[in-house]
C-alpha cells in the first residue's frame, strides 16, 4: 500500500477515504464512490481491484499503459440532502493529492458531472490532472476526451454505456464459452445505475431475455422478460424504476429476491459484498459476472464453484470504463461511438476467453486465471519503471500476455 488517508468532514462529520495502492510512473487511477456505511477496508479492497484492472489491459501495440490502483470514498448517502456539498468539500480538501497522484471519475453513488462542475467552478484542475505528466500531445487527449464525453447513443451518455457493454461481451463471451447461445439464454441485473442499466441493455441486443432488475425500492421481473428501453428511459438519476410506467405482466417483488431469481446469467451490479457464504446458496445461476466492485465474498465463490458455477471476475469483467478512459486520453480511441464500442467488445471479449480457457487448462478459477495475467503483467510494469532495465512498457508483455492474445498487436 503506497498511501492511505482518512478525512473528517468539518460540517456534517462524515468520513472520507483516499486510498493509493499501487503507483505505477508515479501515477494511480481509480473511481470515488459515495455510500453510508463506506469504509476504509472498503476503499482498500476497491483499491487493490484497481490495480488489477490496469494491469489486466496492458497489451503489445497499445498506447496506453497502465498505471497504478487507487480508490476513493465518501461515508454518506449519496441521495440525502448536502450530498453534494460533502462531495465538494472533500475535493477540494483532497485535491493535492489528485495533482499529483490520483486521476480519478465517478463511482457508485457519484456523478460525472457532478465531480467535473466542482473540479472547474473551484479551479481544481482536471480529474485527470495526475496522468498529465505522461501525455506527450495534451491537446490531442482533450480534443479526443471532449468528442468521447460529448457523444451521445440513443440519448445516453457514452461514458455511461462503455462499463456495460464491457459487462455484457464479457457475459456472451463466457456462455458461448460453455456452449450457450446468448439467444436461448435469461439474465437478472441487480443494480440499474450506468454500469447495470448499460449491462441490461446490450445484453438484451444480444438476444438475452433480462427477466429480473433489481433496483433500492424492489426487484421488478417478468419471466418473459422485461422492456429494458422503457425502463431506461424512465430510470431516476440513481437508477431508480419508476413502477408507474410497468406494464400489468411486470411483478415488483422485494430488493433480495433478485439472488434466487430463475435465470442463466446473473450480474450483480450495485453495492460490494453482495453474494455472501449465508446467501449464495439461494442462486440458480449458472454464470455471475461481476459488474460491481467486489460483489461476491470468497467463501461464497468457493462454495458456488463446488456447485458448478462460474463466476467472472470484478477487475476482468467491469473494467473496460476505467481503459476507455485511458484508451481516448492516450488515443488507442478516437472518441467516437464507432470506434470505442469496437475496441471495448474486441477487448473484453478477448480477454474473457483466454481467462477461461486458461482457468479450465489449469483447473483454477477465473479469478485465479485472470490473477495470474495480473501479476505477470505487473511484472513487466515493474521492469519499466526502473532506468536500469531500458524495457519498453509498449512491448513488455511478451510471453507474459500479448502473445496469448488474438489480434494482440492491435494495428489501429
Amino acid at each position: 500500500m503506497f498511501m492511505d488517508i482518512t478525512w473528517q468532514d468539518p460540517v456534517t462529520g462524515a468520513y472520507g477515504f483516499v486510498v493509493i495502492d499501487t503507483l505505477v510512473r508515479g501515477t494511480a487511477s481509480g473511481g470515488l464512490r459515495m455510500r453510508q456505511g463506506c469504509t476504509l477496508d472498503e476503499v482498500r479492497g476497491l483499491a487493490q481491484g484497481m490495480t488489477r484492472k490496469e494491469a489486466i489491459h496492458l497489451r503489445v501495440g497499445r498506447h496506453y499503459v497502465p498505471v497504478g490502483g487507487a480508490k476513493g470514498g465518501i461515508d454518506f448517502d449519496p441521495r440525502a440532502p448536502g450530498a453534494t456539498d460533502i462531495l465538494e468539500r472533500f475535493l477540494v480538501a483532497v485535491n493535492p493529492i489528485m495533482r499529483a497522484y490520483w486521476a480519478l471519475g465517478e463511482d457508485l453513488g457519484v456523478r460525472q458531472n457532478d465531480i467535473d462542475d466542482i473540479l472547474a467552478r473551484r479551479e481544481l484542475g482536471s480529474g485527470l490532472s495526475a496522468v498529465e505528466k505522461l501525455l506527450t500531445d495534451p491537446e490531442a487527449a482533450k480534443a479526443r476526451a471532449e468528442a468521447a464525453f460529448s457523444t451521445l447513443v440513443d440519448g445516453l451518455a457514452q461514458d455511461e454505456l462503455v462499463g456495460g457493454l464491457g459487462v455484457a461481451t464479457s457475459a456472451i463471451a463466457a456462455l458461448e464459452a460453455d456452449g450457450r447461445d446468448p439467444a436461448t439464454a435469461t439474465a437478472v441485473i441487480q443494480g440499474f445505475g450506468s454500469m447495470g442499466g448499460a449491462s441490461a441493455r446490450f445484453l438484451a441486443e444480444a438476444g438475452v431475455r433480462i427477466v429480473g432488475i433489481a433496483d433500492a425500492d424492489g426487484f421488478v421481473s417478468n419471466p418473459a422478460g422485461l422492456d429494458v428501453e422503457a425502463l431506461l428511459a424512465t430510470r431516476d438519476p440513481f437508477g431508480g424504476i419508476d413502477r408507474a410506467t410497468l406494464r400489468p405482466e411486470d411483478l415488483d417483488g422485494d430488493r433480495g429476491d433478485w439472488l434466487a431469481a430463475d435465470a442463466d446469467v446473473l450480474v450483480p451490479a450495485a453495492v460490494s459484498y453482495a453474494i455472501t457464504s449465508e446467501n449464495c446458496e439461494a442462486i440458480t445461476a449458472g454464470l455471475i459476472v461481476e459488474a460491481a466492485n467486489m460483489p461476491v465474498l470468497p467463501d461464497a465463490e468457493d462454495r458456488l464453484r463446488a456447485r458448478g458455477v462460474t463466476v467472472v471476475p470484478d477487475f476482468l469483467a467491469n473494467s473496460a470504463t476505467n481503459a476507455w478512459w485511458w484508451w481516448v486520453t492516450f488515443g488507442d480511441v478516437d472518441g467516437s461511438w464507432d470506434d470505442s464500442r469496437s475496441l471495448v467488445t474486441q477487448t473484453l471479449r478477448e480477454l474473457t476467453i483466454l481467462v477461461l480457457s486458461d482457468a479450465d487448462r489449469q483447473g483454477v478459477t477465473p479469478r485465479q486465471a485472470a490473477q495470474s495475467l495480473v501479476d505477470a503483467n505487473l511484472e513487466a510494469l515493474r521492469a519499466t519503471t526502473d532506468p536500469a532495465t531500458g524495457v519498453d512498457p509498449a512491448t513488455a508483455v511478451g510471453t507474459a500476455t500479448g502473445d496469448q492474445l488474438p489480434g494482440s498487436k492491435a494495428e489501429r
